[in-house]
C-alpha cells in the first residue's frame, strides 16, 4: 500500500506535470525566462502552421497529441480554441473499440498514452469516456499474468509499443506519465508491477536482480540490458533512458531519497551535458532527452546541482539557453544530426523542445 508521504509526492508530481504549481521566481533568471517564453511562442506558431485542415499533424494521432499538449501547456495561455478543437476532434476520431487511440495497428500503447494526456489537458468533459477507455487499454497492454508472465520474468510489468512487442523503459515512462496526468488510480497494481520492471532496467545490482546489471546507477533501454544498436554501448547507461527511468520511479511514488532515485540522479548530474544524449556518444533522440530531463529535474525539485567537474549548474537556465540556441528562424527545431525515432521531423522535435521549455518555466 502506498504510504501517505508517497501520496504527497504523487500530488506534487501531478501538480508539476499539469502546471498547477510554478517554480520559485529565482529558479530561472528573468532575462532567460523572457527569451524562453518567446521561443515557446514562436515554436507554437510553427506547430499551429503545420496543422492540416482535418486537425491533424501529418495524419498522426501521436504527433497531433504532442502538438496539442504543447499548445495547452503554454504558461502564457492564449490557446486558439478553434485550433484546439480541431486537434482534439482529430485525435478522438482515431479512438478504437479496444480503447486505443491510433490510426493504425502500430505503436498503440505509445500513441494512446500521449493522446489521452492531450485530451485530458483540454479539460473538456466530453472526452472523459475516451480517456477512461484509453487508460484501460494501456493497463491491458502491461505484461503480466494474463499473458503468461510471472514476477520472475524480466518482461514482467513492462509495456511495449503494443501487442506482443518487447517492453522498454521509454514506453513505460510515457504510459506512466499519461496515467498520472489523467488521474489514474494510484492503488492500481499497474504501478507496483511497473516498479519491478523499472528497477530491472537500472544499472544498480543492489536493486536489480538481473545478471547483466552494472553499478553506475543509470538505465538501459530494454530487458536483458539491450540498448538500440544506434547507442553502440551494449547494456551501458545513457541519458535519455536514465531520465525516463528516474522519472518513472518518481511517478510510481518512489521517494526521492530512495537509493534507486539517488543513484540515477547521481549518474545524470555527474555525466551532465546538454550537447549530446550522453552515454551514446551521439545526438540520437536528443530532443526526447531534453523533454525527459526537464520532466525529471522538475519533479526532483532541486534548482541546482554540482556536476562531475565540480561546476554548479542551474538546469532551468542552461536547458532554456540550449534550446533557444538551437531554434530555427521559423520557430521550429529539428535534429540535424540524427533521424532516429523521427527527430529529423520538425513537427516532433519542435513539440519535444516546446514541452521541455514549458516544464522548465513552471
Amino acid at each position: 500500500m502506498l504510504k501517505t508521504t508517497q501520496f504527497m509526492l504523487i500530488a506534487a508530481l501531478f501538480a508539476a506535470a499539469t502546471g498547477s504549481s510554478r517554480a520559485a521566481p529565482d529558479d530561472m533568471s528573468p532575462q532567460v525566462r523572457v527569451k524562453a517564453q518567446q521561443a515557446i511562442d514562436t515554436g507554437l506558431k510553427y506547430l499551429r502552421g503545420r496543422q492540416a485542415p482535418n486537425g491533424s499533424v501529418l495524419g498522426s494521432s501521436g504527433l497531433s497529441a504532442l502538438s496539442l499538449t504543447a499548445i495547452l501547456n503554454n504558461p502564457a495561455g492564449n490557446a486558439d480554441p478553434v485550433a484546439v478543437g480541431k486537434y482534439a476532434s482529430f485525435i478522438a476520431s482515431k479512438a478504437n473499440s479496444n480503447g486505443s487511440i491510433v490510426e493504425q495497428a502500430h505503436d498503440e500503447s505509445y500513441n494512446t498514452a500521449v493522446s489521452i494526456s492531450a485530451l485530458a489537458a483540454t479539460k473538456d468533459p466530453k472526452y472523459a469516456p475516451l480517456i477512461a477507455a484509453g487508460q484501460k487499454f494501456i493497463v491491458s497492454t502491461q505484461i503480466g499474468e494474463s499473458r503468461g508472465f510471472a514476477p520472475v520474468d524480466n518482461w514482467y510489468g513492462g509495456l511495449g509499443y503494443g501487442g506482443d512487442e518487447r517492453p522498454d523503459i521509454s514506453n513505460v515512462y510515457v504510459a506512466l506519465d499519461a496515467l498520472r496526468a489523467t488521474s489514474f488510480n494510484p492503488k492500481d497494481p499497474v504501478w507496483q508491477k511497473a516498479l519491478l520492471f523499472v528497477s530491472r532496467q537500472q544499472n544498480r545490482s543492489e536493486s536489480n536482480d538481473q545478471k547483466w546489471a552494472g553499478n553506475d546507477g543509470g538505465f538501459a533501454y530494454s530487458p536483458g540490458g539491450l540498448n538500440p544498436p544506434e547507442t553502440k554501448n551494449g547494456s551501458g547507461s545513457y541519458a535519455s533512458v536514465t531520465a525516463a527511468g528516474m522519472y518513472s520511479l518518481l511517478l510510481i511514488g518512489t521517494d526521492k531519497t530512495d537509493p534507486r532515485v539517488q543513484a540515477a540522479y547521481k549518474w545524470l548530474t555527474t555525466n551532465y551535458t546538454l550537447d549530446s544524449n550522453f552515454g551514446t556518444n551521439s545526438k540520437m533522440t536528443l530532443f526526447y532527452f531534453y523533454r525527459a530531463f526537464s520532466n525529471v529535474m522538475s519533479a526532483y525539485g532541486e534548482k541546482e546541482f554540482v556536476d562531475g567537474r565540480g561546476q554548479r549548474r542551474n538546469w532551468r537556465n542552461e536547458l532554456a539557453e540550449q534550446l533557444i540556441s538551437l531554434q530555427a528562424a521559423d520557430g521550429s527545431w529539428v535534429n540535424r544530426d540524427s533521424n532516429v525515432y523521427w527527430e529529423d521531423k520538425p513537427e516532433l522535435a519542435t513539440s519535444w523542445a516546446v514541452l521541455a521549455l514549458e516544464q522548465a518555466l513552471k
